[in-house]
């Protein structure tokens, strides 16, 4: 057996020991019903298999009669395993909300996916890990973009993700696209979310870019089922997904009625920050990122500004050092990274002698490592 399929053998396994399953995927794949009404059957019913196998009069109560039939019928010919196997045979994964993979962020929306479909290296992201503490960040823009604009979120786009963050887009032409190609080129991750099926490449243009996000490691993810094509409404469903894994949105270029300043209005109505560089008056792309420097989105004129925003330096800092500090620092420095503490802290916590850690900070003190603060503590010097 393959490596591949080996792995794909037990996430079938797994995912099939989740009894609710197969009504999520079902409620996914029925056009009529999305995650608002979706929500109003999960509480109207109880749970999603109580919803999904309630009797026809109150299906049809609960979603009025024509729709209430058209997902009756829907259900008395859909076929799980055949449908799981064709996403499986896609090398994708299905996250539902009850799966610890799903991001969390997303179920603080109004409106969280019913299901997510994710292809790619999955295993290699943590976003519901707090000590992993990885920085999503949304780089978005116009689909015409002037050569600033490609500058700026190539610029931008790369040395945030050198810096650690993983860079978030919608693969769209143009801004989306310079954004992923710069994380990329920097051998970082990234993740595109997309407006139809996670197999399907749109816009066409950009396929070389989706299968190289793919061969990367990286990911694609979509709340549509696959072979599901582009429709006017996807994008805006897919922008507040962009924002919603992200702590923050770059938009770097944009009109004033852009899909980017949509994605900064969920951006904001989550909680997020909007970050806008200057932009000339002149171009009717500076449109978005100038209206959202009026309404208060925090100017950037370098990437150092977000890194401030998100404490980036100190933690590109700490690692860096890590990496060059002899063997014998390195829990010391380790602890001292999250807060400074007393010699004697230090011998307990180590459960080493005072006379050993006293030698050791000397020795970091000299090497400009570590400094005793006005508390007589010692801490990093960063």
């Amino acid at each position: 057996m393959q490596r591949n399929e080996f792995h794909h053998r037990l996430d079938y396994n797994r995912l099939m020991a989740m009894s609710d399953l197969p009504y999520y995927l079902g409620f996914s794949f029925f056009p009529g019903i999305g995650p608002i009404r979706f929500d109003n059957l999960l509480k109207y019913f109880g749970s999603v298999k109580q919803a999904y196998e309630a009797p026809s009069s109150k299906l049809q109560s609960a979603l009025g009669q024509s729709l209430g039939q058209k997902f009756i019928t829907f259900r008395s010919s859909f076929e799980f395993e055949v449908e799981y196997k064709k996403i499986t045979d896609k090398h994708i994964a299905v996250l539902t909300r009850e799966d610890t993979r799903y991001p969390a962020s997303f179920l603080n929306l109004s409106d969280p996916p019913i299901c997510l479909y994710v292809k790619g290296e999955l295993a290699s992201f943590h976003w519901n890990d707090e000590e992993e503490n990885e920085l999503y960040f949304a780089v978005v823009g116009t689909r015409t973009p002037t050569d600033y604009g490609k500058q700026i979120a190539t610029k931008f786009s790369r040395e945030l993700a050198e810096a650690g963050a993983i860079i978030v887009s919608g693969m769209a032409m143009g801004i989306d696209a310079a954004a992923h190609w710069a994380a990329i080129s920097a051998k970082r991750r990234t993740i595109a979310f997309l407006g139809c099926g996670a197999n399907v490449i749109y816009p066409w243009v950009n396929r070389d870019l989706y299968h190289k996000i793919i061969d990367t490691g990286n990911l694609v993810i979509s709340e549509f089922p696959p072979e599901m094509t582009t429709l006017k409404g996807h994008f805006v469903s897919r922008n507040r997904l962009i924002s919603g894994l992200s702590r923050g949105i770059l938009v770097a270029e944009g009109l004033k009625d852009s899909g980017s300043l949509i994605t900064a209005r969920y951006a904001l109505t989550q909680g997020k920050d909007v970050f806008a560089p200057p932009a000339p008056i002149t171009s009717d792309q500076s449109q978005a990122p100038n209206l959202l420097l009026k309404e208060g989105a925090k100017l950037v004129t370098e990437v150092g500004d977000i890194l401030e925003e998100y404490d980036l330096k100190k933690q590109i800092s700490v690692k860096n050092t890590l990496k060059n500090i002899p063997e014998e620092q390195k829990r010391l420095f380790q602890l001292l990274s999250q807060e400074a503490f007393t010699p004697d802290d230090l011998s307990r916590s180590l459960s080493a002698p005072v006379y050993q850690i006293l030698t050791l900070l000397s020795s970091m003190e000299l090497s400009g490592v570590v400094e005793k603060n006005a508390s007589g503590k010692y801490q990093i010097k960063i």
